[in-house]
């Protein structure tokens, strides 16, 4: 019984991982996590850069991944992918670099990207994967 409960949360890992890995599938792109963790340093929630602009780690972002779209709010930057948004911030003479699943973040930076982006929480919301509400 053991066994079969061990595999089980092992398969149930594997396809947690293979949820969020950074390959597009034909449904739109994916957020380049892996690639954010192995370029920039990781400090508390999220991942810094010491010394780019949030302008600049925006452009670098979007560079290795195209982002579907992308909001300049001042003092942020946000950058939309299929099921994530990436939200960029001043720290410190850097940038810090967070990532959340679209209804989280959305939730999250509503006051900041407004009805820019579809609300997750109507019935307008058509979401991300695949055949999920389409």
């Amino acid at each position: 019984m053991k066994t079969v409960r061990l595999l089980t949360a092992t398969m149930l890992a594997m396809a947690a991982l293979t949820a969020c890995s950074d390959e597009p599938d034909d449904d739109g792109n994916a957020v380049p996590s892996s690639w954010i963790r192995q370029q920039y340093g990781g400090s508390g929630p999220g991942y810094t850069d010491p010394s780019d602009r949030i302008s600049k780690v925006g452009d670098e972002i979007h560079g290795h991944a195209a982002s579907t779209d992308r909001i300049d709010g001042g003092d942020m930057v946000f950058l939309r992918y299929r099921d994530d948004i990436v939200a960029i911030s001043p720290y410190l003479q850097g940038s810090r670099i967070e990532i959340d699943d679209y209804r989280t973040g959305h939730k999250r930076w509503k006051s900041r990207i407004g009805n820019v982006w579809p609300d997750p929480e109507t019935d307008a919301f058509r979401g991300g994967g695949p055949g999920s509400g389409k």
